[in-house]
């Protein structure tokens, strides 16, 4: 018996380096609504971003240091989560995921490269794509919001599509759920049933979107082991808080982690 304990001390041994070595997935906020994720292998994705946003003191730093992206998710045509898309596109080519209506209007009314969004990367809501060599899969999940594009102008408002928000598998590393702008509404329920998440990005801020009470009944449907909070404080008539959230999931026993991150900081899975 000792043998043979000494043998899976051994075996265990031997793998455990190899699992060690292995590279992590790193999630950045930007502040807002705006996240990078870089995989294990070192491709870049965005997530509306909107890096010059107002909590971000660092964003004009933030947006120039940004020189390699590989794939840009809006979830709606907000100006606020559009961001500064289309001068990141242009610069490092990235190609937009996003709904087909979205995509559609961003390179018709707003400027983004139409060279730079197609069939493999856009999608509607229940679809999943396989994407960048297969190291990420990215589901359409709905939201309860809206959605129109502003032109280059600054003016004119143009429909957007619907609203949703991304469900992103990382090869070897996380699952990552981008609530967008949304209430709670009762399919998230169906999320975990499809796909085990195991970091939310949960909208807290009210007025435009749920606040701290709706958005922890969304996170006990969902489920996910660590929830970010975002979408909150930007403007002043965001008053949901991180603190509220917290009290909110401790009165609805949710049993999920709360990480609040600051603006800049960087988690690794």
């Amino acid at each position: 018996m000792r043998s043979f304990y000494l043998v899976i001390f051994m075996t265990l041994s031997l793998i455990a380096p190899t699992t060690f070595a292995a590279g992590k997935t790193e999630l950045t906020w930007y502040g807002h609504a705006a996240f990078k994720i870089k995989t294990p292998n070192g491709k870049i994705l965005l997530i509306d971003p909107w890096i010059t946003n107002p909590s971000n003191k660092n964003g004009k730093d933030d947006l120039a240091k940004l020189d390699k992206v590989d794939l840009i998710l809006i979830t709606h045509g907000h100006a606020d989560h559009v961001g500064d898309s289309v001068e990141i596109a242009k610069k490092t080519h990235a190609r937009l995921v996003s709904t087909f209506d979205l995509g559609s209007s961003l390179a018709t009314y707003a400027g983004f490269p139409k060279e730079q969004i197609g069939f493999d990367t856009q999608g509607n809501f229940g679809g999943e794509l396989s994407l960048l060599d297969n190291e990420v899969n990215i589901t359409f999940i709905p939201a309860v919001h809206s959605s129109s594009v502003t032109a280059e102008n600054g003016k004119d408002l143009y429909d957007g599509g619907n609203p949703g928000g991304f469900l992103i598998s990382v090869k070897n590393g996380p699952t990552i759920y981008h609530t967008g702008d949304t209430d709670v509404f009762s399919d998230m329920a169906l999320i975990p049933k499809y796909h085990k998440v195991d970091v939310m990005l949960a909208c807290i801020g009210d007025h435009f979107t749920m606040g701290p009470e709706r958005a922890a009944y969304a996170v006990s449907m969902v489920k996910p082991g660590i929830v970010v909070p975002m979408h909150f404080g930007t403007f002043p008539v965001l008053t949901g808080t991180p603190a509220a959230f917290g009290a909110a999931l401790r009165k609805q026993h949710v049993r999920s982690k709360l990480q609040v991150m600051s603006v800049g900081q960087t988690l690794k899975f």
